[in-house]
């Protein structure tokens, strides 16, 4: 039986997750290949849509990453982002994605080993829930069993 390796899309905003990002690995801190970042201007410019969309086109586990409270360069970009992300949890549950899946991280750019870290701990975590139940019985193309 071969090994659950989870497909984790994160949203990183480009003045400090994705920063960060660059800087684990100029650091050379590892963190697992598996994990997609999606470069985004600010965390609050991602909708809902893109995390359901992720979601749908097989992503296990999806997080927003943004800048620390207080230090948004959009002012309150990260704020609002944490609100959807929230409102969005509550949805996975009611459709039985499971609100686990999805989770908002704030860092600053300076904060490689935290990127690292994160991303290490929520590849494990969702590699403990198992696959997303949108594409259980799916071929892992870009068929999704969603209803």
């Amino acid at each position: 039986m071969d090994t659950f390796e989870p497909v984790i899309v994160a949203f990183c905003c480009h003045y400090c997750a994705y920063t960060a990002a660059d800087m684990a690995g100029t650091m050379r801190y590892s963190y697992p290949p598996n994990v997609y970042i999606i470069r985004v201007p600010c965390s609050g410019k991602v909708d809902a849509l893109h995390i359901m969309k992720a979601f749908q086109k097989g992503a296990d586990g999806v997080y927003v990453a943004g800048c620390l409270e207080g230090d948004c360069h959009f002012k309150t970009g990260n704020i609002k982002a944490a609100h959807m992300v929230a409102y969005l949890k509550g949805l996975l549950d009611e459709i039985g994605i499971g609100a686990e899946r999805l989770e908002m991280f704030t860092m600053s750019a300076g904060m490689g080993e935290r990127f690292a870290r994160i991303a290490t701990d929520f590849t494990e975590r969702i590699r403990k829930l198992g696959p997303n139940p949108a594409k259980a019985g799916s071929d892992k193309t870009d068929k999704v069993a969603v209803g």
